[in-house]
């Protein structure tokens, strides 16, 4: 077979084909190739106009295919399945080729499998790609990690086929070594979870306090879209609520099971935060909240236990508290992107990948789940603050943290005094007061520590390491030496 193909996709499932087709409609040409010949043909059969591709129906006729350097995108399930595709195709690779795994696998993973090809010479590119299937086919945000070298390989044709900012800049650009491109990526759905939970509450509150119908509170949502809240989830969000179910003609969310799925990306988020010592308690309330709503025999026993029944407001109280709603959700937002940065600068120094904050709100601005007109204040804040310790010290984001917390408390007030779950708002509102605090009672938790176990502690007034003798006389010892 002709070496006639710049890239290859392998994998061809929804994001796989659709990832061909965005190379092929933007001038690469592109060899595919399944295990499954079918879904081969398929491609060609179905899409063959949108461009060129040379169809391979075996891994030795795929890799022919490719021209020098070899270019290599596997779409397949991650885990498994990633690493026996690399094993079938890594043999009839050379030095200097290139194999790029599209999927959502673990950085950790990434990094293993980048270690590994690269003792063989072969370069290994973990990148993630967000936006679903819709945005692999007209432009996904991508996040590609590996060498510098493997990228300026890549770059011509990523930044062809991926997402455009409004300023016209592509969202792609090189994270860092390994496995920085899919660690970001799995922030990235940690932060999605997080958005996507604070939207529901904020839906749940307008329901049960406000009182609004779910139509009412699609024109609420679609309004809050044309200020500081603008972005793709609420947007969706929008249309969703105002659905409804062809066979009923009751509100779409109404014939819906209330249980949230998940697949995996924010679990792995808050297990790598609590690797890093970096708390993301606004990403983690979001996954416990999908697993406590999946709980249904837990749930149903518990439905008799006492608590209030929420009482609706007047017309002018519900509106004035759906005004403090978008702030609360607003201000929540802020609080899940900065423990997500944080967790980012974390592991970028665990690490040694050197990621750029900025870079990575901007390849956020467009293409991806969580793409926000937002990010273009948190790319200039990082911008013009390099050292900048979190968003929230941003001195903007600061100011308006300062306004919106009245309303912030209120909301949470509310919704705790009328029975409404918000485990969401509750956490960043409880994140961004101890951030604030002066003091916090980990001093007691330290005395508790030493009592029981003679974990030691440290004191305000002077350096050192003590302990105190709480079964003896309780005077106390330095322990440091």
């Amino acid at each position: 077979m002709d070496a006639t193909a710049q890239i290859g996709v392998t994998g061809l499932a929804v994001m796989g084909r659709n990832l061909a087709r965005n190379l092929a409609r933007n001038g690469f040409t592109v060899a595919v190739h399944n295990r499954s010949e079918a879904r081969t043909r398929d491609l060609v059969d179905g899409f063959g106009d949108e461009g060129s591709f040379v169809p391979a129906y075996s891994a030795e006729d795929f890799v022919a295919s490719l021209e020098r350097p070899r270019r290599l995108v596997v779409m397949v399930k991650a885990g498994g399945p990633t690493d026996a595709v690399i094993e079938e195709f890594a043999p009839l690779l050379e030095e200097g080729d290139v194999i790029v795994d599209g999927g959502n696998a673990h950085f950790l993973d990434t990094r293993r499998r980048e270690a590994e090809l690269r003792e063989r010479g072969i370069h290994f590119v973990g990148a993630g790609v967000s936006g679903g299937e819709e945005g692999a086919l007209n432009g996904p945000s991508i996040m590609p990690g590996g060498s510098a070298e493997s990228y300026r390989s890549l770059a011509p044709m990523l930044e062809r086929i991926a997402a455009r900012a409004p300023d016209g800049t592509a969202c792609v650009s090189h994270v860092g070594p390994d496995g920085a491109g899919h660690f970001v990526k799995m922030v990235h759905n940690g932060i999605e979870y997080a958005d996507m939970q604070l939207i529901a509450e904020a839906y749940q509150l307008l329901r049960s306090v406000a009182g609004y119908s779910p139509e009412r509170i699609a024109e609420t949502f679609r309004s809050w879209n044309t200020g500081r809240l603008d972005s793709y989830l609420i947007e969706i969000t929008a249309e969703v609520l105002a659905h409804r179910d062809g066979a009923t003609g009751e509100p779409f969310v109404d014939v819906v099971q209330d249980r949230a799925e998940q697949k995996g990306t924010g679990r792995w988020t808050v297990q790598t935060a609590l690797d890093l010592g970096v708390p993301v308690p606004g990403i983690a309330e979001a996954v416990f909240a999908r697993s406590l709503s999946g709980g249904a025999e837990l749930r149903e026993a518990s439905r008799a236990l006492p608590g209030p029944v929420p009482a609706p407001l007047g017309e002018e109280e519900a509106a004035r508290f759906a005004d403090r709603v978008e702030q609360a959700l607003y201000a929540s937002k802020l609080v899940s992107y900065t423990q997500g940065f944080l967790q980012i600068a974390a592991g970028s120094a665990e690490y040694g990948w050197d990621v750029d904050p900025g870079a990575v709100a901007a390849l956020w601005r467009a293409g991806c789940i969580i793409r926000a007109a937002f990010l273009d204040r948190v790319r200039d804040a990082y911008a013009a603050r390099p050292d900048l310790p979190s968003l929230l010290s941003d001195d903007a984001f600061a100011e308006e943290m300062g306004r919106a917390q009245e309303d912030w408390r209120h909301v949470v007030a509310t919704a705790a005094a009328q029975g409404v779950p918000t485990p969401g708002f509750s956490a960043a509102l409880a994140y961004y007061d101890a951030l604030r605090a002066e003091r916090l009672p980990a001093a007691l938790v330290q005395g508790q520590r030493d009592y029981f176990g003679a974990h030691t502690y440290r004191r305000a007034d002077r350096e050192g390491v003590f302990h105190t003798l709480w079964a003896g006389d309780r005077s106390e010892e330095r322990v440091d030496g």
